[in-house]
């Protein structure tokens, strides 16, 4: 009985920390409220925001995985801690990782030309490719068709 009752603190404090570092994670916007590449407000683009936490405890808040690859591409010698993106339907912080993502969808990209999306659930994601258009992908597929299009996204900012 008072085994149990142990293991009920222990879980029920874990679960009370856990919902804590959701909420400070997702209070990001405040603590960083625009992108440290071109200066957009995060607020705005919360959908599509990220943030890059390296090992040496430097944080970086981006609008967009764009901005997101220009930092990742500059630190290359840092070991990236973690990596958040919004879940494009609640803009609450996911791994970016562990995303489904959706690229090249029927609406504006952030910072690029082609959007590139991310959903917690796969699910959603698909529904939301159906409607909208454009493939899924993970986190390797994102980043690296980011890369991929650096150059005329990057042109293309220039110009206007």
């Amino acid at each position: 009985m008072r085994r149990t009752g142990i293991v009920t603190a222990i879980v029920s404090a874990l679960a009370l920390f856990s919902g804590v570092q959701a909420v400070a994670a997702d209070k990001d916007i405040g603590k960083i409220p625009s992108c440290q590449y071109c200066g957009m407000d995060r607020e705005k683009f919360g959908s599509t925001r990220m943030i890059v936490e390296y090992a040496n405890g430097t944080t970086i808040g981006t609008c967009s995985i764009h901005c997101a690859a220009v930092d990742l591409a500059q630190s290359f010698g840092k070991v990236i801690k973690s990596l958040k993106v919004a879940d494009y339907r609640t803009g609450s912080l996911i791994d970016a990782e562990q995303a489904h993502w959706v690229i090249g969808a029927d609406i504006p990209g952030v910072m690029a030309a082609k959007s590139r999306l991310a959903f917690a659930d796969k699910a959603e994601a698909e529904a939301f490719r159906k409607d909208k258009g454009g493939e899924i992908g993970d986190f390797d597929a994102a980043i690296t068709s980011t890369y991929c299009d650096m150059w005329s996204d990057t042109q293309a900012i220039r110009s206007r």
